[in-house]
């Protein structure tokens, strides 16, 4: 039973919840970690967030947003153990989570239709689905650009159905941990404390087309915890499970929602293991609003242009390297489909087309922007466009290239895509205005080592799923992530329901590992809202700008050596002196807040390029959604002088590491230690029908750990 208590340290009284089991997080994954534990039976579960309309579940998406399965229509053939099989020819990709992947990818398929996700059928209730990227066959589906708010959505109401507490405003500053055992976790209430500015201190949180956003829940234990005046909240618990997505806040070109910053440096610096932390996604998408333009964004073959920092001196620089107008469109078409900056693309493909827009942004300091209004320079013709491209134009009645401009061709394909832009803040019409981009941060396919129950592979009782997880490999298909968090989440609930549904530790001994870190935390503020009363000046701002410029310049995109180690320098550095180096204006809950946000983004940083450094360390080489700078390389398009800076030299990976997968393990002090492993098998279970059912009789299909 869900209680509420009292720690007091140095004078301070800070309200302790007891649960059995907390969900911080309210995306999809989130969500349904808790629908599935009250459906298993779990006995309490609360769930924090620090905003709960924030977050990449309900404010992401693109063209035509994903969700990956089972093929569950039409003839063609296929197979638990084959998808399992695609998501493992991924690489570095541990057998045990594909299998399971792939096992439970049509019950939680089928958990989301039942919830109310309108995933398309024909009429005689197949669902229909499309071949996406490094997908064999037809697995993918989608509502459309807003598929994983629609997940979202309809996953809270049956939250909120269940009567499941669910307090906001709680930013996570620590994970509670006790000889390798999680005990709770430790937030700051950002609701709390004076503000001279409300309207100015609401940090931006996107909202989906139309949507306003709602009031923080109420009920028992929120207006319980209303009265409290402790900035500060404890929550004593069995088991944690980790829904806070991605370490979206380490970059600044980036296109996770504003409000989702994820929270990784919290778990890393209190015992938990990283995995495969070097593999990112990163893809062209609008700044302002954050949305990827893939799709038919591209497919219409856009126009691209730089301008000066002013928006002067307008150019369209691709043209400068590839003089061939039809060549150039074909390229632009495919990366539509190819949306992901891929390396392997890179060397004669339409990844040059990010490679062209990080010259003009990060190298030269430009600014980027589609131009839907007129066509590219040059005579286009789509008979001499790549056949791909040709096909899908013609089929699509929009191959009079020269005689339409791209947004009449993308408004007769896509017209809901035109619209997205205009009912977004701020609003873009695409009939007048240019649309600024960048490459950006996309998805960690890396993150906290799992098990294939998504159990923390060092921290028992700690379970983190979705993006927060480690679950992914190098390469992985569209929308394999809403799929990887659905499943992460409820295989974390049933193993939770059998085997970790006990009561939490006792007052003293959590007490013992949950004053430190809050006398910590009391600390840390105090002092720096100190040296502003002594008259410095609030920088949680620039310090948050300068450090996420740096990781988007130096270990984003584009990597070499001497970059990632000049960013590991500076990172060290401010960690350091972390303590000393805030200042915050205490009526600010704003500048409260980013004090111990920057904190969690710096210790991300900190063991992310510690592992960038390691891989290169272990020979690795280009691969992914990444180019490491390699003297001895390439250039992208070797049999054309294209004049690409010698920052673009690469050698491909080739899949020389796919076997293995690298992890990480830091104690909160000192460097971090890595270690390499061969990958987890997929597994070749006795499928043997009575020897199944014999276990299955004796432990529900959830063996304890280490069976």
């Amino acid at each position: 039973m869900t209680q509420l208590s009292h720690l007091t340290l140095d004078g301070e009284r800070v309200p302790v919840v007891t649960t059995t089991s907390l969900v911080i997080g309210t995306g999809s994954a989130g969500y349904n970690a808790a629908v599935r534990l009250a459906g298993f039976g779990a006995p309490d579960v609360v769930m924090t967030a620090d905003k709960i309309r924030a977050g990449a579940s309900r404010n992401a998406g693109s063209d035509k947003q994903t969700y990956y399965k089972l093929t569950l229509s039409g003839s063609e053939p296929d197979s638990v153990r084959s998808m399992a099989e695609t998501l493992f020819s991924g690489g570095s990709m541990d057998g045990d989570n594909a299998l399971a992947e792939a096992a439970l990818s049509a019950r939680s398929f089928y958990h989301l239709i039942e919830a109310g996700v309108p995933f398309p059928a024909n009429h005689s209730g197949e669902f229909v689905g499309y071949k996406t990227d490094h997908d064999p066959r037809q697995r993918a589906t989608s509502v459309g650009p807003f598929t994983s708010k629609s997940m979202v959505e309809s996953l809270e109401a049956k939250v909120r159905a269940l009567g499941i507490p669910v307090l906001g405003n709680c930013r996570l500053v620590d994970i509670v941990v006790e000889d390798g055992v999680v005990r709770g976790a430790l937030f700051l209430r950002t609701d709390v404390g004076a503000v001279r500015n409300p309207a100015a201190e609401e940090e931006v949180v996107e909202t989906n087309v139309g949507e306003v956003p709602a009031p923080e829940p109420t009920g028992t234990l929120s207006q319980q915890l209303a009265k409290e005046p402790s900035r500060f909240l404890l929550v004593r618990a069995t088991n944690v499970v980790l829904a806070t997505g991605g370490p979206a806040g380490m970059y600044s070109d980036s296109v996770f929602p504003h409000g989702q910053w994820g929270a990784a440096g919290a778990a890393l610096r209190n015992g938990a293991r990283g995995h495969n932390l070097t593999e990112w996604q990163f893809g062209l998408a609008s700044i302002k609003p954050r949305w990827n333009v893939s799709g038919t964004y591209m497919q219409v073959v856009s126009r691209f242009v730089s301008t000066d920092a002013d928006g002067g001196d307008e150019r369209e620089f691709l043209s400068d390297v590839i003089d061939d107008p039809n060549l150039l469109a074909s390229l632009v078409f495919l990366k539509g489909y190819q949306w992901p900056f891929d390396i392997r693309k890179a060397r004669d493909g339409s990844s040059l087309i990010d490679l062209l827009v990080y010259r003009e942004t990060v190298q030269r300091g430009r600014r980027v922007f589609l131009d839907f209004r007129s066509n590219p320079q040059g005579d286009l013709d789509a008979a001499a466009l790549d056949e791909q491209a040709r096909v899908y134009l013609e089929r699509a009645g929009v191959a009079d290239l020269a005689g339409t401009t791209p947004i009449q061709r993308l408004r007769h394909m896509n017209e809901p895509s035109y619209q997205f832009y205009l009912g977004r803040n701020p609003g873009v019409d695409l009939e007048r205005d240019l649309l600024e981009i960048a490459v950006c941060a996309q998805h960690n396919n890396g993150g906290i080592a799992v098990d294939g129950w998504w159990h923390s592979s060092v921290v028992d009782g700690l379970f983190p799923v979705g993006e927060a997880a480690g679950a992914h490999g190098v390469y992985r298909p569209g929308g394999a992530a809403l799929n990887s968090g659905q499943v992460g989440s409820t295989r974390a609930a049933q193993y939770i329901a059998a085997h970790r549904a006990g009561t939490p530790a006792e007052d003293d001994s959590f007490e013992a590992a949950a004053s430190p870190l809050l006398g910590r935390a009391t600390t840390l503020l105090a002092d720096a809202v100190a040296r502003h009363r002594s008259g410095a000046e609030d920088n949680t701002g620039a310090v948050l700008q300068e450090l996420t410029t740096l990781m988007s310049r130096n270990a984003g995109l584009v990597r070499s050596r001497a970059s990632v180690l000049e960013a590991l320098e500076q990172v060290t550095r401010t960690l350091e002196g972390y303590a000393d180096l805030m200042v915050v204006d205490d009526s600010s809950r704003r500048s409260v807040n980013r004090l111990f946000l920057i904190h969690d983004i710096l210790t991300s940083q900190y063991v992310y390029l510690h592992a960038m450094k390691d891989y290169l360390d272990h020979g690795g080489n280009s691969r992914g959604s990444v180019l490491y700078t390699d003297p001895a390389g390439d250039l992208p398009w070797p049999d054309r002088d294209l004049g690409l800076p010698e920052e673009f030299r690469f050698v491909l990976d080739a899949g020389a590491l796919d076997g293995v997968t690298q992890e990480v393990d830091w104690s909160g002090e000192g460097e971090p230690e890595f270690s390499w492993r061969a990958v987890r098998p997929i597994p070749s279970d006795d499928d043997f029908f009575e020897n199944v059912w014999r276990a299955f009789r004796t432990d529900k299909g959830v063996p304890p750990r280490g069976e």
